[in-house]
C-alpha cells in the first residue's frame, strides 16, 4: 500500500464481520473494561484483612488499572496495528484473563502484577472498541458508542451489587475471579463474529517518516485539545467516584452505607447520559450541541455541591448523567476527527494516555485537598470545578464541526 493510498483509506474500507452478531460482540467486550475494576472496591476491606496490607497498599489495586491505562495505550495502539483489532483483541481478553487468575492467587504481589495486567487487558479494549465503531458500523456508530458506555456502566453497577453476596458466601478470590467467565465468554463470541475478517486486514506499517495515518496526533490542534477535555473529565469522575461517599456523610450527616447509595446515583444515571447523548446528538445533527448538557451537567455536580448541598440528588445524578454523555462526546469527536481508521486508532490512543494519565491522580490530589471544619471539602470541590471548567473550553473547541 502506498502513502497516497493509505491516506485515502476510507474508514469503514472492509464489510462488516458479522453485523449484529458483531455488535453484541462489542457490548459483551464492554462488561469487561470496568466491571474487573471496580469489583475491587466492595471487598478491599476483606482484601486488607486477609493480605495484611495497608489502605495505600490496598488503594493500588484500584489505582494500578487507570495507570495502565495511559502507559499502555500507546503500546496497545502500536499491537493493533501490527496485528489488526481482531487479534489485538483476543491477546487483550487474554492478558485480561491471566490477570485476573494472578489477582486472585495468593500474596499481595501477585494482586498487584495480576491488578497491572488486567489494567493492561482493559487498555487494549478501550482502544480497539471505538476504531471497530468506526470502521464497521459507520452509519450507526453514534448508537452503538453509546450503548457501549451504558453497558461498560452496567457491568460496573452488576459489579456492585453481586461482589458482596459472592464473597460472604466463597470468599473475595472466587468473587473476583467470576470476571473469567465474562473474558472467556467474550473470546469465544469475538472470534465467532469476526472470523470472516481477514485477521490483520487493516494492519498498517508506518512508512518513513511514519505519515501513512496522517499527521501525528501530537501534530494537531484537535489531539491537544480531546487530551486537555478527556483529562478533565478523567481527574472528576476518578476523584469524585472515590470521595463522593465521605463528601455526603460530612456535608449532609449521612452515615456511611446512606452516602454509598447516595453516590450510587452518579453512576446509575451515567447510563442514561450515555444512551440519551447520541439521540441529542442525532436529533440536532451537532456533536457541539450534544456537548453542552454534558458541561452543564458536569459543572452542576460540584458546584451545587459548594453553594446548595441539599439539593445532592440533583446534582449527583445531573453529574452522572454527564460522565457517561461524556465519554460518547469525547470518542464520537475522535471519530470526526479521523480520516482513516489509523487515525481513529492513533488519536484515540493519544487522547486516552494524556486524559488517563491525569485521571490516575484524580483520588489523591482530591483527597489531599480535604481539609478540617464545616468548609473541609470546599478545596477540593473547587479544583474539580476548575477542571470541569478547563473540560468545557476544550471540549467546546473539539467539538467544532468538521468535514
Amino acid at each position: 500500500m502506498t502513502t497516497s493510498s493509505a491516506r485515502r483509506e476510507p474508514r469503514a474500507a472492509a464489510p462488516s464481520a458479522g453485523g449484529p452478531l458483531l455488535a453484541v460482540a462489542v457490548l459483551l467486550v464492554a462488561l469487561n473494561l470496568r466491571g474487573p475494576i471496580v469489583a475491587v472496591a466492595p471487598v478491599v476491606d476483606a482484601i486488607r484483612a486477609d493480605l495484611g496490607v495497608s489502605a495505600a497498599v490496598a488503594g493500588l489495586l484500584t489505582s494500578l488499572p487507570v495507570l495502565a491505562f495511559a502507559v499502555a495505550a500507546p503500546p496497545a495502539s502500536w499491537m493493533i496495528g501490527r496485528l489488526g483489532p481482531e487479534r489485538a483483541m483476543l491477546v487483550g481478553l487474554a492478558v485480561l484473563g491471566v490477570g485476573t487468575l494472578l489477582r486472585s492467587a495468593d500474596g499481595i504481589a501477585g494482586a498487584l502484577a495480576g491488578t497491572a495486567l488486567i489494567g493492561a487487558g482493559i487498555t487494549v479494549g478501550n482502544v480497539v472498541v471505538p476504531v471497530v465503531i468506526g470502521r464497521d458500523f459507520p452509519h450507526r456508530s453514534g448508537a452503538l458508542l453509546g450503548a457501549y458506555t451504558a453497558t461498560m456502566n452496567v457491568g460496573s453497577m452488576i459489579t456492585l451489587s453481586i461482589t458482596v453476596p459472592l464473597a460472604d458466601g466463597v470468599g473475595w478470590r472466587v468473587a473476583l475471579l467470576a470476571w473469567l467467565v465474562v473474558a472467556v465468554a467474550s473470546v469465544v463470541l469475538w472470534t465467532v463474529a469476526t472470523r470472516r475478517r481477514r485477521p490483520g486486514a487493516d494492519a498498517v506499517v508506518p512508512a518513513a517518516g511514519d505519515e501513512i495515518g496522517g499527521p501525528a496526533p501530537w501534530r494537531r490542534p484537535v489531539g491537544w485539545l480531546l487530551v486537555v477535555a478527556f483529562a478533565g473529565q478523567s481527574f472528576s469522575y476518578y476523584g469524585l467516584t472515590a470521595w463522593l461517599p465521605e463528601i455526603l456523610a460530612d456535608l449532609r450527616g449521612l452515615g456511611a452505607g446512606s452516602a454509598g447509595v447516595a453516590s450510587s446515583l452518579f453512576q446509575i444515571f451515567a447510563v442514561a447520559g450515555a444512551l440519551a447523548t447520541p439521540l441529542v446528538r442525532n436529533r440536532t445533527g451537532s456533536l457541539r450541541l450534544a456537548f453542552v448538557p454534558v458541561a452543564l451537567g458536569w459543572l452542576a455536580l460540584p458546584g451545587g455541591l459548594l453553594l446548595a448541598p441539599a439539593a445532592w440528588p440533583l446534582w449527583c445524578s445531573l453529574g452522572g448523567a454527564a460522565q457517561g454523555g461524556g465519554f460518547f462526546v469525547f470518542f464520537s469527536a475522535v471519530l470526526a476527527a479521523s480520516r482513516t481508521t489509523t487515525e481513529n486508532r492513533r488519536l484515540g490512543a493519544f487522547m486516552q494516555t494524556g486524559g488517563y494519565a491525569i485521571g490516575a491522580l484524580g483520588p489523591t490530589v482530591v483527597g489531599a485537598l480535604h481539609g478540617t471544619g464545616a468548609a473541609a471539602w470546599d478545596p477540593a470541590l473547587a479544583l474539580v470545578l476548575a477542571a470541569l471548567v478547563v473540560l468545557t473550553a476544550s471540549g467546546w473547541a473539539a467539538t467544532r464541526p468538521r468535514t
